[in-house]
C-alpha cells in the first residue's frame, strides 16, 4: 500500500506538571502526523524481538558425548545389527541429529523503513491522545516518591518516559517505578512506544525527536 500524504505540521497539546493544558506546540507532521500502511510496525517489532533472542539453545551431537570410542561388538557373527558406537543417535543416551546449536537471530531492516515505523508509532500515540508533552520534567532532587507524584498528577498509569539532556534527575527518580519505563532519547524505539499506553516527554525532547527524524522521514 502506498503511503498517504501527511500534513506539514500538527498541533500537540502542551501540559504543565499538574496536567493543566497551558497551550499547544506545532511539530512536524512527517514525524508526529504520519499515516500509511502500519504493517511496517509489525516488521519493526519482529526485528526487535529477534534481536533480543539469546540464541543459546544447544544440543550435543555424538562428537560431544563422552564414551563410545570402542566398537561395542564385532562387525559380523553375533546376529546383532552392525554398530560402531554406543553414542550413535539411534541409541539411548546417544547424540542428537540436527539439534539446535548456538546462533545469532539478529538482523537489520533498512534504516529508512525503521525511521518510518518509529514515526508511525509516535503519530499513532499523538492521534489517539496518548502522547503527553510536558513543559518540563524537572525535579528538585532524585526522589522516586516525587517522580511518582508527578506521574500521578499527569494521569499516567503505564507510560514510556523519554528523557533528554539535563533530565538525569528525573531519570534517577523514576527508573525504579515498575509501572513505567524510563528511556533515553537515543534509545527511543518502536517496540517500547507501542508497548506502553502513554508516551511522556518534555517539550525539548519533542523538539529533539523532531530534529532527528524530520529529515530522514521525508
Amino acid at each position: 500500500m502506498a503511503e498517504r500524504e501527511h500534513p506539514a505540521a500538527v498541533k500537540v497539546p502542551l501540559f504543565s506538571a499538574a496536567r493543566e493544558r497551558v497551550g499547544e506546540i506545532e511539530v512536524a507532521g512527517a514525524v508526529f502526523g504520519r499515516t500509511g500502511d502500519k504493517s511496517i510496525l509489525h516488521e519493526a517489532v519482529k526485528m526487535q524481538m529477534a534481536n533480543r533472542r539469546s540464541g543459546t539453545a544447544s544440543t550435543k551431537t555424538r562428537g560431544f558425548i563422552a564414551g563410545g570410542g570402542k566398537k561395542p561388538w564385532r562387525q559380523k557373527g553375533t546376529g546383532r545389527a552392525r554398530a560402531g558406537s554406543i553414542r550413535s543417535p539411534l541409541w539411548r543416551h546417544g547424540g542428537t541429529i540436527f539439534g539446535p546449536q548456538p546462533r545469532d537471530y539478529s538482523y537489520k531492516m533498512p534504516k529508512q523503513a525503521w525511521r518510518r515505523a518509529l514515526c508511525l508509532a509516535l503519530s499513532d500515540r499523538a492521534a489517539n491522545g496518548k502522547l503527553v508533552v510536558a513543559q518540563s520534567l524537572e525535579l528538585a532532587e532524585p526522589k522516586t516518591k516525587a517522580a511518582k507524584a508527578m506521574l500521578e498528577a499527569l494521569g499516567l498509569k503505564h507510560a514510556l518516559i523519554v528523557l533528554g539532556e539535563g533530565e538525569e534527575t528525573f531519570f534517577r527518580a523514576a527508573r525504579n517505578l515498575a509501572a513505567h519505563k524510563v528511556l533515553s532519547l537515543a534509545g527511543l524505539n518502536v517496540y517500547d512506544v507501542l508497548n506502553y499506553d502513554e508516551v511522556l516527554m518534555s517539550e525539548p525532547v519533542a523538539r529533539a525527536i523532531e530534529a532527528r527524524l524530520v529529515r530522514e522521514a521525508r
